[in-house]
């Protein structure tokens, strides 16, 4: 790998100790949307190419949103469980539930990032005739109709279902945190398809086992694979899946391709999707 001219990673660290025992370097392909894990001051200092791959999974991304709260809304994996117990079997009505169902219409969903993710969260959550309110830097007079910015403590108290969809920065780490989550309604439903770090976990469970929060859908965590001794693993009313949403079919075979044709035109003079 020494004498590598370009360098493909997802989720291996590139900092500047990597970067100086690769003298020929010169591209990096983030096979990933996200690029937290390149040292993009050290890249520039060598004058090193990356490029990621925007845009392959925003529609998988949020649909998974969307998997996750209408199992919540609905208790799917609950009942699918129930029944196969045998429980609808042994009842004595039509119809058997013994938890809270709710819809979306009306609920308030706020999203933290309009990007293209973001952006397709919010679609979705129109369609479902969902409030929308936003934390981005966008003015309302450049957003669809529908969806209207709020400052953080507006968007923290009025969500009825917070998604998070903004890149992990020094800045954002730790965003979601104690202060923010005691800002939420009791009934509210934090949703993070983004990066682990953004969320505090610690206060993010302890909200959730003191009813401060309803119930948390996450499909990524601080750390992955997570540790056994992980908060959220044994958190009341916290979806876990292990970051997966990124990962159907169509969204993968858009991921290679779009890689291929990074790396070709790098190789042409003429690079693409280019962050450094």
């Amino acid at each position: 790998a020494a004498n590598a001219d370009i360098l493909l990673t997802n989720k291996v660290v590139v900092n500047e100790d990597l970067i100086k025992k690769l003298p020929r370097l010169k591209y990096i392909g983030i096979l990933a949307t996200g690029y937290n894990v390149v040292d993009i001051h050290a890249t520039k200092a060598h004058n090193i190419v990356v490029t990621n791959i925007p845009a392959y999974s925003t529609d998988s991304v949020a649909q998974m949103v969307f998997a996750h709260l209408l199992n919540i809304c609905n208790q799917v994996q609950y009942h699918v469980q129930e029944v196969n117990k045998g429980r609808w079997s042994e009842c004595k009505d039509f119809a058997f539930f013994d938890k809270p169902l709710m819809e979306l219409r009306a609920k308030t969903m706020g999203i933290v990032g309009l990007g293209n993710i973001g952006m397709a969260t919010a679609r979705l959550a129109l369609a479902f005739g969902m409030e929308v309110i936003a934390l981005t830097s966008k003015s309302k007079a450049d957003l669809p109709a529908g969806i209207s910015p709020v400052d953080e403590d507006t968007l923290f108290r009025q969500s009825d279902v917070l998604s998070l969809h903004c890149p992990l920065t020094p800045e954002n780490r730790g965003f979601v945190s104690k202060e923010k989550l005691a800002l939420m309604k009791a009934g509210a439903i934090l949703i993070n398809m983004s990066r682990g770090p953004l969320v505090n976990e610690e206060d993010l469970a302890w909200a959730l086992n003191n009813n401060k929060l309803f119930a948390a859908a996450v499909d990524v965590l601080s750390k992955e694979p997570p540790k056994s001794d992980n908060p959220l693993l044994r958190a009341k009313n916290c979806y876990i899946t292990p970051h997966i949403a990124w990962a159907t079919k169509e969204a993968r075979a858009r991921l290679i391709a779009q890689a291929v044709e990074n790396v070709k035109a790098f190789m042409e003079g003429n690079p693409i999707n280019r962050i450094a």
